[in-house]
């Protein structure tokens, strides 16, 4: 096992992975920016260096200013955590030129499953059911107006380097596709460096179920069931729960089968989560793969009992899966994880500042994942998510009540938050009844607009 790790990340993930370590033995350095330096994962590292000024391309996303850190600190692994160089290729074969182990899968694998149109490709050829597209990236207009007319509008086109909903245009007519692919590709050269675009059949009203795994370096890997993850704006994700209602037992097994056999064929190694979209009619189709830890990924550890950071950890100091978890663990009731974030639950404009009260929900079945605390200050610089709050019930019915008490119970004064957001939405009964697609917040927010405008 490693003697000591740098977290090469910030936030509660940087402190969710410092809590792992510390359970295992693990000695742990945190790198901080300038505008971090009072922040709960330097404070509660064994080491802190400080990498940088406050911008995230000065600091976090500085690899030579992470790489001194981890040298300096005498490191034999960094754990990048997700977002930032969780899954850069080029920070990982870094760690690797430096004799540092990265916590995380191959660079060459990063690299594959990080240029999606690549993915695509490598899923389809091992069986696992792709969306209808263009075979890699558009090369000009003309091929992506060949494209939509083969597959039909809706289409939508997507950044090979993208994410985060950046470099992505629905496009309904053909009439409006060569203004579409410049404004994508433009935003995603702009977001990524990458302007190229590949597309996909456009779903209507999809959910979004993404797969959770966990992969040694021997080549075993296992499927650790689903995550829903349809309750987004703007392609940002804002409530995940597991398992999902619409994904039975036998899709389940079937699903999970396909995946492990892909990621073992591409000598995939550590977590990672393969997201698919649904259509209206059950049918699932691949559309990414994160070859990293997720945020959401504390639903699959209430509902399996697996912690995930921990078996990242082993998995990377070269122990076997069978070791780790010796047989499938089985899927025991909800859960549902809510992404608390500093911003106007309304106006949906970020709310930095200085937080004057905090207090955190408590009892069976709630937890909190936050690096915030009374008098600590939100930064301006970084995402806006300052807690995750996640709720285990013994079904979803339970999952949700324990939410709405545990919303009414978290405090959080000095800045906006979008708490009040999820308690209106947790009082939704479409959403209470399992009726939503990732375009529910749209219609959730136009009705709220109309009501409003109603009651004036």
């Amino acid at each position: 096992m490693f003697r000591k790790v740098l977290i090469a990340n910030r936030g509660e993930i940087a402190l969710r992975v410092i809590n792992a370590c510390k359970e295992m033995g693990i000695r742990t350095v945190a790198v901080y920016s300038e505008a971090d330096r009072n922040s709960l994962h330097v404070k509660f590292a064994d080491e802190a260096i400080c990498i940088g000024p406050p911008k995230s391309s000065d600091s976090y996303l500085n690899i030579p200013a992470v790489i001194s850190a981890a040298e300096i600190a005498g490191a034999d692994a960094v754990h990048p955590g997700y977002g930032l160089l969780s899954e850069n290729a080029n920070f990982a074969e870094v760690c690797r030129a430096s004799n540092i182990k990265f916590i995380g899968p191959r660079p060459e694998v990063t690299r594959m499953m990080g240029e999606k149109s690549t993915a695509r490709q490598t899923m389809k050829d091992a069986g696992v059911p792709i969306l209808p597209g263009s075979d890699g990236v558009l090369k000009d207009t003309d091929e992506a107006l060949e494209t939509a007319k083969k597959i039909k509008y809706p289409v939508i086109l997507k950044a090979v380097a993208g994410g985060g909903g950046r470099g992505m245009r629905i496009v309904r007519t053909a009439e409006e596709l060569p203004a579409m692919f410049a404004q994508a590709s433009t935003e995603a050269l702009n977001a990524f460096s990458n302007g190229e675009l590949y597309m996909e059949k456009f779903i209507e009203r999809p959910r979004h179920i993404e797969f959770q795994v966990l992969a040694d370096e021997h080549g075993n890997v296992m499927s650790l069931g689903e995550r829903e993850c349809s309750i987004q704006r703007r392609h940002q994700k804002l409530i995940e729960e597991a398992p999902s209602l619409q994904v039975n037992p036998k899709l389940r097994e079937k699903l999970g089968k396909t995946i492990e056999k892909s990621l073992k064929d591409i000598g995939y190694w550590n977590a990672g989560t393969i997201e698919f979209l649904m259509d209206e009619d059950g049918e699932i189709y691949f559309i990414e793969m994160n070859t990293r830890i997720q945020v959401e990924h504390c639903v699959t550890e209430m509902i399996t009992g697996v912690d995930l950071v921990k078996a990242q950890l082993r998995i990377a100091a070269g122990e076997k899966l069978s070791d780790i978890l010796p047989e499938k663990p089985a899927i025991v009731g909800h859960a549902i994880e809510c992404r608390i974030n500093a911003e106007h639950p309304e106006k949906f404009t970020p709310s930095p500042g200085k937080i004057t009260a905090f207090n955190v929900p408590g009892g069976f079945g709630v937890r909190v994942d936050t690096a915030q605390y009374q008098e600590g200050v939100v930064p301006q610089y970084y995402d806006s998510m300052i807690a995750k709050l996640i709720c285990h019930g013994k079904n979803r019915e339970e999952a949700m009540n324990k939410m709405q008490r545990a919303l009414s119970q978290f405090v959080v004064e000095g800045i906006f938050t979008t708490i009040p957001l999820h308690q209106r939405i947790f009082a939704d009964e479409g959403f209470r009844a399992g009726d939503f697609d990732t375009k529910f917040m749209e219609r959730f927010l136009e009705k709220e607009k109309e009501c409003k405008a109603a009651a004036k």
